[in-house]
């Protein structure tokens, strides 16, 4: 973006073009790498739910990153939804259900804890 703010500046003239870069969506793995409690815990709580937890990087959750860098890290842990901002998106209700489930368990975990 720089390269090309450059160029068009260099052909219509300095100022024509500015380019601001910033960050406004960071990814929340740096900050919950810091603490595998909570991935551990939201393992016990998926297992107490009677599933098999799997982890796999993924991109998503605007609001887990905001208070992942806030301090409260918020691991992604599902939905029951699915193709997300298209056409296709669509939650399943008993999917839905099952999320439910698994915080409560979550909360049980860390009540323990």
């Amino acid at each position: 973006m720089q390269e090309i703010a450059a160029a068009l500046n260099k052909k219509y003239g300095d100022g024509t073009v500015t380019c601001v870069i910033k960050d406004q969506y960071r990814n929340m793995a740096e900050v919950i790498a810091d603490h595998p409690e909570v991935l551990d815990a939201a393992g016990k709580a998926i297992q107490a739910a009677g599933l098999a937890p799997f982890s796999r990087p993924v991109r998503g959750g605007t609001d887990g990153a905001q208070l992942s860098f806030r301090g409260l890290p918020c691991p992604n842990l599902g939905t029951g939804g699915y193709a997300y901002h298209g056409f296709y998106e669509h939650a399943v209700a008993e999917e839905m259900d099952t999320c439910v489930e698994i915080l409560l368990q979550l909360v049980r975990v860390f009540a323990e804890a």
